[in-house]
C-alpha cells in the first residue's frame, strides 16, 4: 500500500484554483465547508479586507484584517488576484499564497463572486476552475433563505432581487450544479475536482514520468 502512494506522488501535478459562486443562499458555503473537511489537499483562499473584526473572527484564519493604505498599496503592486469594494470595505485576494500553493500541487478553494471570478479568469485562467450553484427553483431559494433565520424580510427580499442579477452570470462558468440535495452537489462538485486534477497539462510530471517507462522498455 505504501509503495502504490509513492508511485502516486511521483507524478507532480500543478494545482488549480477552484471556485464556487452562487447567490446566497444556494448552498456555496455549506459546500465548501464539506469540500475543506473531506479534501485534504484543498485550501481555502484567505482574503484580506479592510472591514473591522468581527466578534469570533480570527486574525488569519477568517481575514487578514489590514488597513486601507496597505490595502491600497497591495492593489497598485499587483498583490491581489482579485479585489472588491463591497459597501465602503475592500476585500481582495492575495497572490502569493496562492501561487506558492499551486506551484506545490495544492488546490485552492475560492468562494467569491462572478465579479471576483472574472478578475481571476483574466489573470490566471488555466489555473482556474470554476462551478456556479443554482438553487432548483427560485420558490427553494426563499425557503433556504428563511430557514436560516438569519436576515429580516427586508433583507430577504434584496436578496431574492440579488440574485436574479447574480444567476444572469451563469453562463460564464465552466461548470453548473444545480443544488436539488446537498448531498448529491456536494458529489458533483467532488467529480468536477477529481477530472481536473487529472488532466495532462496540470500533471507537469508526466513528461518526466513517461520517459522513464519508455527508458524501462
Amino acid at each position: 500500500m505504501a509503495r502504490k502512494a509513492r508511485n502516486r506522488r511521483s507524478i507532480a501535478r500543478r494545482g488549480l484554483m477552484l471556485v464556487l459562486s452562487s447567490p446566497s443562499g444556494a448552498g456555496k458555503t455549506t459546500l465548501s465547508r464539506m469540500l475543506l473537511k473531506a479534501d485534504r489537499g484543498v485550501d481555502l483562499s484567505i482574503s484580506v479586507t479592510t472591514r473591522p473584526r468581527r466578534r469570533g473572527e480570527v486574525q488569519g484564519h477568517d481575514y487578514h484584517f489590514i488597513d486601507r493604505g496597505r490595502f491600497d498599496a497591495m492593489a497598485k503592486s499587483g498583490d491581489l488576484l482579485e479585489w472588491a469594494d463591497v459597501f465602503g470595505y475592500c476585500y481582495g485576494t492575495p497572490r502569493r499564497p496562492v501561487e506558492a500553493a499551486l506551484h506545490a500541487g495544492r488546490d485552492v478553494l475560492f468562494d467569491i463572486d462572478w465579479q471576483g471570478t472574472q478578475q481571476l479568469r483574466e489573470k490566471a485562467r488555466d489555473d482556474l476552475v470554476s462551478v456556479f450553484i443554482l438553487p432548483p427553483s427560485a420558490k427553494e431559494l426563499e425557503r433556504r433563505l428563511k430557514a436560516r433565520a438569519q436576515d429580516s424580510k427586508a433583507v430577504i427580499g434584496v436578496r431574492m432581487a440579488k440574485a436574479a442579477d447574480e444567476m444572469s452570470h451563469w453562463a460564464e462558468y465552466d461548470y453548473v450544479v444545480v443544488n436539488r440535495d446537498i448531498s448529491e452537489a456536494f458529489r458533483e462538485v467532488q467529480a468536477i475536482l477529481a477530472a481536473e486534477r487529472r488532466k495532462r497539462e496540470r500533471q507537469v510530471g508526466l513528461t518526466e514520468f513517461v520517459r522513464g517507462l519508455r527508458a524501462k522498455l
